[in-house]
C-alpha cells in the first residue's frame, strides 16, 4: 500500500468573513493523483492556497510526509516537498523559459543545469523554446513552463491549479499524460480542476466540492458514473 504522503484534518481557509475552505479533511498517497473538482467558487483553489500558505487564515492541521506545516511560510513549505502550479500560469515574462526554471532551485548551478535538462526530456517543446522570453510561449507552453518550474525542487507533493483551463484539447491531454507520469514516478499529485469530466479521466481518486465543504469523495471511476451527483455538484 502506498505511503500517504499528505494528511489534512480540519482545514479551513478564510478571508475577512467569509469562509472558502470549511473544515476539510483529505489525505492523498504517494504514487496518487487527486482530483478537486467543483463549480467557481467551490473553494478549490483556495485549498490548494491554504496548504501552500498562501492567503487567508487558514486553521486545522496539514502534514506532509511526517512533517507539520502549521505556522509555516510557502518557502520553507517547498524545502519540505510541496511544489505548487497557479491557476493563470503567472510565469515571469520577462525571464526566458530557461531562466524561469533555473530561478526556481537553490541548488548548485551543475545541479540545476541537469535539472533543467530533465524538464526538456520531458517538455520537449521548452526545450526548443528555451533561450525564447515567457510572453512569447504559447498558453500551452506556459502552462508546460509552470508545471517544469515547480517540479525543479523535486517535489513530493504537487500541487495543479486548473491545468487544463484555456488550453486546446491536444494541449489538455498532453499536461494531463505529464501529471499522470509524475504520479508514476512517485510523487503525489493533488489537483483542482473545473472541467470534471478531463479531471476524472485523470484521476486516481476525486473530491467534489460545494461551497467550501466536500460534498463527496471516492474512485474517480465510482464518481464518473454518477450523473445526477455531478450535476448537483457542477451545476448543472
Amino acid at each position: 500500500m502506498a505511503e500517504v504522503c499528505l494528511t489534512v484534518t480540519g482545514l479551513t481557509v478564510a478571508y475577512a468573513n467569509v469562509v472558502a475552505v470549511d473544515d476539510v479533511d483529505l489525505d492523498v498517497s504517494a504514487g496518487e493523483v487527486v482530483a478537486l473538482i467543483g463549480a467557481n467558487g467551490a473553494g478549490k483553489s483556495s485549498l490548494l492556497k491554504g496548504l501552500m500558505g498562501l492567503g487567508g487564515r487558514v486553521q486545522g492541521s496539514i502534514v506532509l510526509a511526517r512533517s507539520n506545516l502549521a505556522g509555516l511560510p510557502p518557502p520553507r513549505r517547498a524545502r519540505l516537498g510541496m511544489g505548487y502550479v497557479p491557476e493563470g500560469r503567472r510565469v515571469f515574462a520577462g525571464m526566458t523559459a530557461e531562466e524561469n526554471l533555473l530561478v526556481a532551485s537553490t541548488d548548485s548551478a551543475t545541479a540545476r543545469t541537469a535539472r533543467t535538462e530533465e524538464m526538456y526530456a520531458l517538455f520537449p517543446q521548452l526545450g526548443v523554446r528555451r533561450d525564447a522570453p515567457a510572453w512569447q510561449l504559447s498558453g500551452g507552453e506556459q502552462q508546460m513552463l509552470a508545471v517544469a518550474r515547480a517540479l525543479m525542487t523535486r517535489p513530493r507533493l504537487l500541487l495543479v491549479d486548473e491545468p487544463t483551463l484555456g488550453l486546446a484539447p491536444a494541449a489538455a491531454q498532453s499536461l494531463i499524460r505529464v501529471l499522470r507520469g509524475i504520479a508514476a514516478k512517485g510523487a503525489a499529485v493533488l489537483m483542482a480542476e473545473q472541467n470534471a469530466r478531463a479531471a476524472l479521466a485523470a484521476a486516481d481518486r476525486a473530491v467534489l466540492m460545494h461551497l467550501g465543504r466536500i460534498e463527496a469523495s471516492g474512485t474517480a471511476a465510482a464518481l464518473a458514473g454518477d450523473e445526477r451527483l455531478l450535476r448537483s455538484v457542477m451545476g448543472g
